[in-house]
């Protein structure tokens, strides 16, 4: 068993039928936390695919909403984060553990079945970041891209587009003034 990672602890399971009932009750709760955790984690996903779509396609009519199911989304995976703290402190108290123990850590330093459970956990919330990740860049690209295309426009009223430079912005020959307020 590799205790590098807990400062060369080896966790002790519970000996007292007391004990082993608060170490069951710790591992079971953090278990339950870390599901809803992962199901919060697929809606993200979902509210950022349904995000992707609309920018995509567009037509910003729903772009608000869309936007604002991903913020409810992170408020209640910030909340779920806190109580993912809190239950793997009370599993490292359990088994006489560092406190703020990682996932990996306990996937490979509690007893069977939880090293696999805790690693399935961990692989499947590791999958699903990722994913995460993929689509929050790419969201980000399409917003920065209709910015600047919605900038582009505005700049170029009264003025005639004679091409694209490099970077692929629009190239304008002035063709008068035109009065714009920006702070729209």
């Amino acid at each position: 068993m590799d205790t590098s990672g807990l400062g060369g602890q080896t966790p002790v399971p519970p000996r007292d039928d007391a004990a082993q009932h608060v170490a069951r009750e710790a591992v079971q709760q953090l278990s339950q936390v870390l599901w809803r955790e992962r199901e919060l984690l697929d809606e993200l996903a979902y509210a950022l695919e349904v995000e992707q779509l609309i920018l995509a396609s567009g037509r910003t009519r729903w772009l608000v909403r869309a936007a604002g199911s991903v913020e409810t989304v992170l408020g209640d995976l910030r909340s779920t984060e806190l109580l993912r703290a809190v239950a793997a402190d009370a599993v490292a108290a359990a088994f006489g553990l560092d406190t703020n123990p990682s996932l990996r850590q306990l996937a490979t330093e509690l007893p069977e079945p939880w090293t696999e459970i805790f690693g399935e956990h961990r692989e499947a919330l590791v999958k699903v970041t990722q994913e995460i990740t993929t689509l929050a860049d790419s969201n980000r690209e399409l917003i920065t891209s209709g910015f600047r295309s919605a900038r582009e426009t505005l700049l170029s009223l009264g003025e005639s587009t004679d091409g694209y430079a490099a970077d692929g912005s629009a190239v304008s020959a002035s063709a008068g003034t035109a009065r714009v307020d920006f702070s729209i």
